[in-house]
C-alpha cells in the first residue's frame, strides 16, 4: 500500500483512507494508493463494501494543480492515472461509499461520483471550481454530475464553479445520506446497509437527463448569465459544452468529447494566466530576507485616523476581522457622517443577503468612533487615513508618535506619497510602515505594504501576515512614487488621455480596454476615483516634471473647470443622478482646441492600439519597477493589478501577458511608439535583455527566487 492511503477494516468493510495533507490533493501517488487499496478489498472474500475517507481536515480538495504547471511546460504531467482509478472504482464488483467531510472540489468530486454511493456530514461542501483555473473537469465529472444532480443544475455548477453545501447536494441527489456524528462510523453503517447489493454505476443513470428542448433552455440561460458574469472567459462555456454532451451522447463518447473539450481549454492562455495567478498569491507572501521566525508584533487593537471614504472602509475591515478599532475625526459632523456611511454600508450588506443583521450589529459594536485621542495609547497599530497631503500626513504621524506605546505600528494609507519622508516626522521610523488599501477598502482584496529604507523585518512579517487576518492579499512593495499599482497606473491613465487628446473619443478608448477585459475603462475610472485626486498628486510633484515633455493635460482642463468625474457629474463623462455615463458632448471640443494650441495632431487609433498603448505602457513601467528593485517579482506585479486595478484575471496580469504575447512581439510595439511618441516610451532595460535573450519574467521571477 502507498504511504499516501492507508488500509483498514472494520469486519467486513474496508476503510481506504487519503493521507495527503495538507488537502489530499491526487498528486502522484494517491490515485494509485486508491487502486491498490481497492484492489487489496476486492481480492479479500471477507470484504463486502469499502469506505473512501479523507484523513485530516478534508476528502479530497482536487488535482494537483502542479501536474497542469508541468503540462503548460511541456515536463510531463499524467492526469490519466486518475480516470484509471476512476474507472477502477466505478467498475468494482463490491459497493465503494465516498465519506466527505471538508471539500470534495474538482477530482475530489469526481472521485466521490464514480463511487457508488456519497454520504456526507453537514458542513462539507462540493463543487467542480476547474474554470476558475481556465479548465473544465476532466474527470468525466462533466458526464456524471449532469446524471446525479441535473443537466441544468449541473451546467451552472460546472460554468461558475461555485461551492454547493452538504445540504443543496443532498436535495439534488448528489450526495445520498448527512451524516450526523461520526463520519467514519456513519460511512461504514451506511456500507453495511449496502453491502450484497448490486452497485449502482452513476455512468449508468439516465433518469435525470431530461429532454432535449428543457437542456437547451436551460444551457440557454447559464451561457447568458456566465457571458455576462466571467465575461471574456471560454473555459465556462466549454463545461456548459461538456455537459450538454452528457445529454446527447451515449456516456463513453460524451467523456471523450470532454477530454476534447478539457485538452482545448488546458492548452490556452487563459488557463496559463489563470494558474499563474492561483501560484502567485501563494508566492506574493513570500519576501526574500524574512523568514518564518521573524518575529510578529500581536495585533488586537487598532485605531484609525479618518472616518472618510477610506478610513471608515479600513475600520470595517479590522471590525470583519475581528479586530477592536477606534475612528477618529476632529469634526462631529464628519465623525457622524463616517458612521452613517459605514452602517449604511453593513445594512446593504444584510439586504443582499451577505451578512446577518446580527452579524452586522456585532461588527458595528467593535467600531468606537470618538474626537479624541482616548485609547490611542493603547492600540497595537495606527493607521492613518487622511487625503494626500505630505505636510498633513507628517503632522499627524508626529502627534501619534508622541502618543503610541513603542511596539504600535504606525501605517499610513498613502497612495503615492513617500512613506521615508513620513516617517521623518516621527522618532521611531522602523515602526512605520505603508498599508495602501484599495477603495472601497471593505471590498478590495489587496493591500499594498510599502516599506520604507527603515522599516523593521518585524513590523514588515507583521504587516504581511496582517493581510491575511484582515482577509487581503498583502503584495510588498518598495517606496517610489505611487509604488507598484499607481506608479504603473500613471503611464496607463497617461495614454488613455493622450488617446483622446488625439481625437479618440473616451467611448472608443474605454470600449477598447473593456473589450479587453478591464473591469472599467481607464477614463471611467479616473472619473470614478475623481480627477481631482490625480490633479492634487500632479500638482505636488510638478517640480519634478522634465521641460519640454508631453504630459496629459485634458485632467488638469477639466480640473480647471470643476469637472471632477461622479462626484460633479461631469468628467470624460457626463453622470446622471444614478451615476449612469453617457457622453460628455463639449469634451472633443475642449481636446481639439488644446491639441490645436499644443501642436498635437489629430491620429485615429484601431482598439488594437488602443489597448497596446495603454497596456504595454504598463508593461514598460512594471519592468522598470522591477529593474529598479521597487518591486520583487513580476509576479507580485500581476497580483497588483489582478486584485487592485480590474485586470482580467484570466490573462494573468500585465507582466504574465507580455510573457503569452512573447517578450521579443512586446519589445518591438514599444519601440516603434518610441520613434512615434518620444521618450516617454524608451523600452525598460529589463524588458530588452528578457527579450533579446529569448527569456520571460517567468523565467526572470525563477532567477531571483
Amino acid at each position: 500500500m502507498s504511504t499516501l492511503v492507508t488500509y483498514a477494516t472494520d469486519n467486513t468493510v474496508a476503510i481506504l483512507t487519503v493521507e495527503n495533507p495538507p488537502v489530499n490533493a491526487l498528486s502522484p501517488g494517491v490515485p494509485e494508493g486508491i487502486s491498490a487499496g481497492l484492489k487489496q478489498a476486492i481480492a479479500d472474500p471477507a470484504i463486502l463494501a469499502v469506505v473512501l475517507i479523507g484523513g485530516g481536515r478534508t476528502f479530497i480538495a482536487g488535482a494537483d494543480i502542479n501536474e497542469f504547471v508541468k503540462i503548460h511546460s511541456g515536463g510531463g504531467g499524467d492526469l490519466s492515472v486518475i480516470l484509471h482509478t476512476i474507472s477502477a472504482i466505478e467498475n468494482s464488483p463490491k459497493p465503494v461509499v465516498a465519506a466527505i467531510h471538508g471539500t470534495a472540489f474538482g477530482g475530489g468530486l469526481e472521485v466521490a461520483m464514480s463511487c457508488h454511493y456519497r454520504v456526507g456530514v453537514a458542513s462539507a461542501q462540493v463543487g467542480q471550481p476547474e474554470v476558475k483555473l481556465g479548465i473544465i473537469p476532466g474527470g468525466e465529472g462533466t458526464q456524471r454530475l449532469p446524471r446525479l444532480a441535473g443537466p441544468a443544475k449541473a451546467a451552472e455548477i460546472c460554468a461558475f464553479g461555485e461551492p454547493v453545501q452538504a445540504s443543496e447536494a443532498h436535495e439534488l441527489g448528489i450526495l445520498d445520506e448527512i451524516v450526523d456524528g461520526d463520519l467514519r462510523a456513519g460511512a461504514i453503517a451506511f456500507a453495511r446497509r449496502v453491502a450484497g447489493v448490486k452497485p449502482p454505476k452513476t455512468s449508468e443513470r439516465a433518469e435525470k437527463l431530461g429532454n432535449s428542448a428543457e437542456n437547451e433552455k436551460a444551457f440557454s440561460a447559464v451561457r447568458n448569465a456566465a457571458k455576462k458574469k466571467l465575461r471574456g472567459q471560454t473555459a465556462p462555456l466549454a463545461a456548459i459544452d461538456a455537459v450538454a454532451a452528457a445529454t446527447r451522447l451515449p456516456f463513453r463518447e460524451g467523456c471523450q468529447a470532454e477530454a476534447d473539450l478539457f485538452a482545448q481549454c488546458l492548452s490556452s492562455d487563459q488557463s496559463k494566466g489563470l494558474i499563474h495567478a492561483f501560484f502567485g498569491e501563494r508566492a506574493v507572501s513570500k519576501i526574500p530576507g524574512i523568514g518564518k521566525d521573524t518575529p510578529l508584533l500581536p495585533v488586537r487593537k487598532a485605531a484609525v485616523i479618518g472616518a472618510g471614504t477610506m478610513g471608515g472602509g479600513i475600520a470595517m475591515v479590522y471590525a470583519n476581522a475581528g479586530i477592536p478599532v477606534l475612528l477618529k475625526e476632529t469634526t462631529r459632523e464628519a465623525l457622524d457622517r463616517g458612521i452613517a456611511t459605514i452602517t449604511k454600508n453593513y445594512m446593504n450588506s444584510v439586504q443582499r443577503g451577505r451578512f446577518t443583521e446580527a452579524y452586522a450589529r456585532e461588527r458595528l459594536a467593535l467600531i468606537t468612533p470618538q474626537l479624541s485621542w482616548d485609547g490611542f495609547d493603547q492600540a497595537d497599530i495606527i493607521v492613518e487615513a487622511a487625503f494626500e497631503n505630505m505636510a498633513l500626513k507628517k503632522e499627524i504621524l508626529a502627534a501619534i508618535d508622541k502618543i503610541a506605546k513603542p511596539e504600535c505600528i504606525l501605517a499610513s494609507n498613502t497612495s503615492t506619497l513617500s512613506i521615508d519622508e513620513i516617517a521623518s516626522a516621527t522618532s521611531r521610523p522602523q515602526s512605520v510602515i505603508g498599508h495602501h488599501f484599495f477603495s472601497p477598502a471593505n471590498v478590495m482584496r489587496l493591500l499594498e505594504i510599502v516599506r520604507g529604507k527603515a522599516s523593521s523585518n518585524s513590523v514588515i512579517a507583521t504587516s504581511m501576515d496582517l493581510a491575511k487576518k484582515l482577509r487581503k492579499v498583502g503584495v510588498l512593495a518598495g517606496n517610489c512614487r505611487g509604488f507598484i499599482g499607481n506608479r504603473m497606473f500613471a503611464p496607463y491613465c497617461r495614454e488613455s488621455i493622450f488617446l483622446v487628446e488625439e481625437g479618440n473619443t473616451p467611448e472608443s478608448v474605454d470600449a477598447a480596454l473593456y473589450e479587453y477585459g478591464m473591469a472599467m475603462g481607464p477614463l471611467a475610472v479616473q472619473d470614478l476615483a475623481g480627477l481631482d485626486v490625480g490633479w492634487r498628486i500632479r500638482k505636488e510633484y510638478k517640480h519634478l516634471e522634465t521641460p519640454g515633455a508631453r504630459y496629459a493635460e485634458l485632467d488638469s482642463l477639466l480640473c480647471e473647470q470643476g469637472h471632477y468625474g461622479q462626484k460633479t457629474g461631469t468628467g470624460f463623462f457626463v453622470y446622471d443622478q444614478n451615476r449612469k455615463a453617457s457622453p460628455n458632448g463639449e469634451l472633443m471640443a475642449m481636446a481639439a482646441d488644446y491639441a490645436a494650441k499644443a501642436g498635437i495632431a489629430a491620429r485615429p487609433s484601431t482598439a488594437s492600439e488602443i489597448v497596446e498603448r495603454c497596456v504595454y505602457a504598463l508593461i514598460n513601467e512594471g519592468a522598470l519597477l522591477l529593474e529598479e528593485g521597487f518591486a520583487l517579482r513580476a509576479v507580485d506585479i500581476d497580483i497588483v493589478y489582478l486584485n487592485g486595478y480590474g485586470f482580467p484575471s484570466w490573462r494573468g496580469g500585465p507582466m504574465k501577458y507580455a510573457d503569452l504575447v512573447g517578450l521579443r512581439l512586446v519589445l518591438a510595439k514599444i519601440r516603434e511608439f518610441e520613434k512615434q511618441f518620444g521618450s516617454a516610451w524608451t523600452p525598460a532595460p529589463l524588458l530588452v535583455r528578457l527579450a533579446e535573450s529569448g527569456s520571460t519574467f517567468t523565467q526572470h521571477d525563477k532567477a531571483v527566487s
